[in-house]
């Protein structure tokens, strides 16, 4: 064909076109399967807004921590089945239904902010651990090395959250999780001693510090969805106290309803993370805890986090005032909160005991 026949060509397609617009039959046709392209766009949309809209499913520690050391042949040892959680619940959160959301740009998962909330509060709880794994749990005293291992973990999962091109997010966590299966490793080999996981009070007790301003601050940022007038208690019990800038003696504190289901979920995920978590310490620290009488308190703080993950069978996260006649959901999970926080409190008391 050569180069006139082509040129024909594109002209009587081009001329076929204008006619099937020209056309209103034409027309109505192209109308039609447009508007079917789009409903049927949208409705793949939402389907997978409802899949991604899912959290992993609940494990159990020790049994975790058993099938892991089976299929890569370890010595389960202590340390070892707080640390397989660690890893679990990392992997749970890169490889979970839609996989990582917080970091998307593309719907549409840019349009859905609970998961991405979720994620956070169990983001934050790894965090935290692998700190208190990098500079307490696995050295001996202060002056100690740190591991190899923890101390390129914990960076890891440090890094942007929401970075989502070079490097992506994902990328640096998956770095931290190898990092994290090659101290396992090492931990699990009973041969040689240069990694190790020290289940004493004080390393519990100091993990468990910051676990209870972590839930300290949820459960006011929970509390406030409704707005309070709080006494400015920053300086209370110290007279020779001071700090940088005055600050009023009463202050109102409210969360945007904009924010009140981003707390609401941020609160979950942490709550999610830290139920494995617990009952992964139990299990490595279940000496201590015995020895101290604190075993019962731990369960106790288990069972109220437990309850902050009952179904939520409104389609939103309700506001309705405390007393008034709607459901308040951040006044609820504020409530289960608080009450594992006050626990905790009780717990560290237990562990600086003699």
């Amino acid at each position: 064909m050569d180069f006139k026949h082509i040129i024909q060509n594109i002209k009587d397609s081009i001329w076929t076109f204008v006619d099937n617009i020209t056309d209103p039959n034409s027309r109505q046709k192209m109308m039609m399967i447009t508007t079917v392209s789009i409903g049927l766009i949208i409705l793949v949309l939402l389907l997978l807004m409802l899949w991604w809209d899912r959290t992993p499913s609940n494990f159990t520690p020790v049994d975790r921590a058993h099938s892991m050391a089976s299929e890569k042949q370890h010595n389960v040892v202590i340390g070892y089945t707080s640390t397989a959680t660690l890893i679990t619940i990392s992997k749970a959160l890169l490889n979970k239904s839609g996989g990582y959301l917080s970091n998307d740009v593309m719907p549409p998962s840019i349009w859905m902010d609970n998961i991405p909330n979720w994620e956070f509060g169990v983001l934050t709880q790894i965090r935290d651990f692998s700190r208190s794994l990098r500079n307490d749990i696995s050295r001996s005293q202060s002056q100690s090395l740190e591991d190899p291992d923890l101390a390129i973990a914990e960076p890891q999962f440090n890094f942007n959250s929401e970075s989502w091109l070079f490097p992506a997010t994902e990328g640096e966590y998956k770095t931290g999780i190898t990092a994290l299966e090659s101290y396992l490793s090492r931990l699990s080999d009973i041969e040689q001693g240069d990694a190790q996981f020290y289940a004493r009070a004080d390393n519990l007790a100091d993990w468990l510090a910051i676990v209870e301003k972590r839930l300290g601050s949820l459960s006011q940022r929970l509390s406030a969805s409704v707005g309070q007038v709080r006494i400015n208690t920053d300086l209370a019990g110290e007279p020779a106290a001071n700090q940088s800038t005055p600050t009023a003696l009463e202050r109102m504190i409210k969360t945007p309803w904009t924010k009140i289901d981003d707390v609401f979920y941020e609160s979950r995920g942490t709550s999610w993370a830290l139920i494995h978590l617990l009952k992964a310490v139990e299990h490595d620290f279940a000496d201590i805890l015995i020895k101290k009488n604190a075993l019962i308190s731990l369960r106790q703080i288990i069972r109220e986090l437990e309850a902050t993950q009952e179904n939520i069978w409104s389609p939103i996260i309700l506001n309705g005032s405390g007393f008034g006649l709607m459901a308040n959901h951040s006044l609820v999970m504020a409530s289960y909160i608080s009450r594992a926080n006050a626990a905790i409190i009780d717990l560290r008391s237990l562990l600086s005991q003699g």
